[in-house]
């Protein structure tokens, strides 16, 4: 039994290279059981799925894997490959990422957070929706794990401010006696906090021996606590999807679109951020219902306000905030000018060709600017643009002095800060879907999975939305993303099933290796695997269910669902479509309320 323990513990010593070597093995059977095209393309396509969801080599490098396969497998030539690792989508991407640096180097975020903690105030219910409407904002132009990185520190301080030390209030607390029917914690605090002790606060000091707190009352401070530090990596990975830019997901969508369907322009940052944003908005309003309910922050607290037991308490987390606002100092010159090109930068973007009214791309020639043309116009001036006020007078003050010349962002900073693995791996998807639309596999497989186009729309959307969100807790959100699409494009109106696939890859909450965000907050040692998986779990359904009922709403009108589009026929033309049919919905009646 000891030698078989010991070998077992070899064997996952060297796990990764095991499936390193083992995986192209066993899946040759493919390269003679099917077509010849379609079994090579098959072939890489799933070595791929392995690597990436096993991380046997780094994520950016099997993403270069379609580089040396393709060609040498005759599945597609180099010269055709090759372009598809620098798309416009990556450009766009590549400006959303400079531009996240230079917000980042001058703090801005940090001062958007505040002011909107400021105005939500703190009580548990309104700072677990404050902290949720930061995160999710901030996602939709930061990266969604720098933006949990961020907020936790803040929401750390501000509950230190409200219960005292976490980690103290844990290591101290001993059942002592029963009392009244209630459980009596022993506390020796190491620095002052405020608790409530029979209904009243009470502000504690270092010069007490020992306090007496109800353990209720330990366990429901304990049960915020998690709701704070679980909303926020929820929220960032909610707030990515409202823009093209906020997760590699939307970018990916966008280039297989191009890729597949030259002929569609129906999504841009103008006319997916219309779709978009409202299902961001109300997905976050349920999620913030649930997880207010969930861990005690929603009570009748919420609307009456009046002088209770945590008053106290609440006010010191006021002056906690108002504390660090107010080191920020006024806002500068450098500050002020990221503000002004971070909303030119979102503005332009979305005006382009929002579909609902003329854009301002009418003023060039039709098809020559694209949104990676806006991005990276924007993001170039941040590299010139002056961090210092600029001063007519100190050509003329010969007592002034020379200080060297700094620009809102420097090429160094942007190497630093932006991750180029992810240009990577875009472009690793974009070659991947290009090879699965050159050898035919993509139709091949889209004709098996023809029966789910006969499945109720509603219900086809929540089954594919359930699968990739399931799928995604255990693979990267963009590595899932890159191997379904392909087949989805397959099936009736491409965007009916593309748009809301790639909605549920953003949509991993359940465990805390799903997402960078999850680990982050669960690094933190005060959340439990079963926490997040009975919070997730819930929030899962609460997506697939909004995501449905987008799809068949808004997005239905946006992007005439209902038939099949003129400019997807060339391409699937060996597939059997039809037009989608919904159900007629009965016009809402308010006499019969």
């Amino acid at each position: 039994m000891e030698t078989i323990s010991t070998f077992a513990k070899k064997l996952w010593c060297v796990k990764k290279q095991l499936i390193l070597f083992l995986t192209p093995l066993i899946l040759l059977p493919l390269l003679f059981g099917l077509p010849e095209k379609e079994g090579k393309c098959l072939y890489v396509v799933l070595l791929m799925a392995v690597f990436w969801c096993t991380e046997a080599l780094p994520l950016a490098v099997t993403a270069m894997l379609p580089v040396c396969l393709f060609p040498t497998m005759g599945i597609l030539p180099s010269k055709k490959v090759c372009p598809q690792y620098f798309l416009d989508t990556n450009f766009l991407f590549l400006s959303g990422l400079v531009m996240a640096s230079a917000i980042e180097e001058w703090g801005l975020h940090r001062r958007i957070a505040l002011k909107v903690l400021k105005i939500v105030g703190v009580k548990p219910a309104w700072l677990i929706l404050g902290m949720m409407i930061t995160s999710a904002f901030l996602s939709m132009w930061l990266s969604n794990t720098a933006t949990t990185a961020m907020m936790l520190p803040i929401a750390n301080a501000i509950l230190e401010s409200l219960f005292g030390d976490l980690d103290t209030l844990k290591e101290n607390c001993k059942v002592k006696d029963e009392t009244e029917g209630e459980l009596l914690c022993r506390v020796s605090p190491t620095v002052p906090y405020t608790l409530f002790l029979n209904g009243r606060p009470r502000v504690t000091s270092a010069a007490e021996d020992k306090l007496e707190l109800p353990a209720s009352e330990m366990a429901s401070q304990i049960n915020v606590w998690k709701g704070f530090l679980i909303c926020i990596p929820y929220a960032a990975s909610i707030g990515g999807t409202a823009t093209l830019t906020g997760t590699a997901p939307n970018l990916i969508l966008i280039g297989q679109l191009k890729s597949y369907f030259p002929e569609c322009d129906l999504i841009n940052f103008g006319s997916w951020f219309a779709f978009a944003f409202p299902l961001m908005v109300f997905f976050l309003i349920l999620g913030w219902l649930w997880i207010s309910f969930l861990y005690g922050g929603l009570n009748t607290r919420l609307c009456v306000k009046k002088q209770d037991e945590r008053a106290q308490a609440e006010a010191k987390a006021e002056a906690v905030i108002d504390e660090d606002y107010r080191k920020l100092g006024p806002i500068n010159f450098a500050e002020g000018a990221i503000a002004f090109f971070f909303i030119l930068f979102a503005v332009l973007l979305f005006t382009r060709d929002p579909k609902f009214v003329t854009g301002w791309s009418t003023f060039f020639n039709k098809g020559y600017v694209s949104d990676a043309t806006t991005g990276v116009i924007i993001v170039s001036i941040l590299f010139f643009f002056p961090s210092q006020k600029p001063s007519l007078s100190w050509w003329f003050d010969s007592r002034a002095p020379n200080t060297p010349y700094v620009p809102l962002l420097s090429w160094k900073k942007a190497q630093e800060c932006v991750p180029w693995n992810i240009i990577l791996l875009l472009g690793g998807g974009f070659a991947m879907a290009k090879g699965c639309e050159e050898s035919g596999l993509a139709a091949w497989i889209g004709a098996y999975l023809q029966p789910i186009a006969q499945v109720p729309p509603a219900v086809a959307v929540m089954f594919i939305t359930a699968f990739l969100a399931c799928f995604t807790e255990f693979a990267s959100n963009t590595a899932t993303i890159i191997i379904f699409l392909p087949v989805i494009a397959e099936l009736v109106n491409p965007l009916y099933f593309m748009i809301p696939a790639t909605t549920g890859c953003s949509f991993a909450f359940m465990l805390p290796v799903s997402t960078p965000p999850n680990s982050i907050a669960f690094a933190s040692g005060h959340l439990l695997v079963k926490d997040m998986v009975k919070t997730g779990f819930v929030m899962n359904i609460l997506g697939i269910l909004s995501v449905s009922l987008a799809m068949n709403t808004w997005g239905r009108a946006m992007f005439s669902l209902e038939t099949y589009p003129d400019w997807a026929r060339p391409v699937n033309m060996s597939s059997t479509v039809t037009d989608i049919q919904f159900p007629s919905v009965p016009p809402f009646n308010l006499t019969s309320l």
